[in-house]
């Protein structure tokens, strides 16, 4: 059984809002934060939270949104009839890699205050855009991270100053990267730059390609694949299962 709550923390650029997930008998559990999709938080993304919490994991949930403000609920497949980049644009322009790697020390403060959080390292999870904020915070504490999985990030290796494949050289976490086929957002070109960061900087990982379309992971998306999900879940607890105990 699992618990389910929400809190507000601190971070350098205001109050944003959490939750958390936990064993309903408060037994001590390794942490994972989860960095969710620009689909938002939402009943699917607080599902696959619960998910990875019952599997035997304390997990947070930020709403890497917060810097908007109030906004929502967004439902993915109204979204993506509408025009995208309209609607998700506003959003996603307040976040990015650097800004979730600056809130990086205000969520782990939180997982060390509470007496659920079982060790020092933990892990993370990202989903879309999330994947790469997963691998920033990674890189921006490297002292803290064991573990990073990504499922479908896109724009991994970028000119951009904050582009994920720049932290390589400060990673200590093991990377599991599952890349969808044909994805426009990490084309064969740009994983080969970040998987040669990679090598470079001597980071233990593992890549997958999946035989699905970019976002499968997501259940309320209209490319959710059920088989390659399925996949996914059981390759990604087996990964923290072995990494963070």
């Amino acid at each position: 059984m699992m618990a389910h709550e929400q809190a507000i923390i601190t971070t350098r650029s205001g109050e944003m809002s959490v939750d958390l997930f936990t064993a309903d008998d408060g037994t001590p559990a390794p942490a994972i934060i989860f960095y969710m999709d620009a689909g938002s938080i939402r009943p699917a993304t607080l599902a696959m939270a619960a998910r990875l919490s019952e599997a035997g994991f304390v997990v947070l949930l930020p709403d890497l949104f917060y810097r908007y403000g109030p906004y929502g609920p967004l439902d993915p497949k109204e979204v993506f009839k509408g025009d995208v980049k309209a609607i998700l644009g506003p959003l996603m322009a307040t976040t990015g890699n650097a800004r979730s790697a600056e809130d990086t020390d205000a969520l782990l403060a939180f997982l060390d205050s509470r007496t659920e959080v079982a060790g020092v390292k933990v892990g993370a999870v990202g989903f879309c855009m999330g994947g790469g904020m997963a691998i920033a915070a990674a890189g921006t504490r490297p002292d803290r991270f064991a573990a990073v999985a990504s499922f479908h990030g896109g724009n991994l290796a970028t000119e951009a100053p904050d582009s994920p494949h720049s932290y390589a050289t400060r990673l200590d976490a093991e990377l599991y990267i599952a890349v969808a086929e044909n994805d426009g957002s990490y084309p064969p070109a740009m994983a080969e730059q970040f998987e040669h960061a990679l090598n470079e900087a001597g980071v233990s990982y593992r890549s997958e390609t999946y035989p699905a379309a970019h976002g499968w992971m997501k259940p309320d998306f209209p490319v959710y694949d059920e088989t390659a999900a399925e996949h996914g879940w059981r390759e990604m607890l087996a990964f923290f299962r072995r990494t963070l105990r």
